[in-house]
């Protein structure tokens, strides 16, 4: 059996949901258009496609899953909460990389390490050196 509106608990859920993220009822653009695909009469007379604009990052997200409008309203705010939440978590791992990116630069090398790297150097350096041409007197 399927259900037109979602229950209260879970509308509670999303509300709590939304105002963790910082996301406000008056920061969206809210329209319905018509679904496509299969659905018959219902898809080309009624819009049920919820289409929802969080005006502060320009995310759009549209839902037509279910034949009912305010189902697919629901769906596109939660919808809506996956992606915010998915660009968030990218932000944070970015930044995160950036400072282990940083804090590796700055870890000084060990002893035996920088010995390899001056062996290394001065390795090269007596090849390029070999490489010149010899001084005409």
């Amino acid at each position: 059996m399927s259900q037109t509106t979602p229950s209260l608990e879970k509308q509670s859920t999303l509300a709590r949901r939304m105002a963790a993220l910082g996301l406000r009822e008056e920061d969206l653009s809210e329209s319905f258009v018509r679904s496509s695909g299969h659905g018959g009469q219902n898809v080309n007379k009624v819009a049920t496609c919820a289409v929802l604009v969080h005006q502060p990052t320009g995310l759009q997200v549209r839902c037509q899953a279910t034949r009912h409008q305010a189902m697919n309203r629901f769906l596109a705010r939660q919808l809506l909460c996956d992606k915010l939440e998915a660009q968030q978590r990218a932000r944070a791992a970015e930044i995160q990389a950036r400072r282990a990116r940083i804090r590796r630069q700055k870890r000084k090398r060990s002893r035996a390490s920088k010995e390899r790297m001056l062996a290394d150097k001065a390795h090269r350096s007596r090849l390029k050196s070999s490489r010149r041409r010899p001084a005409s007197d």
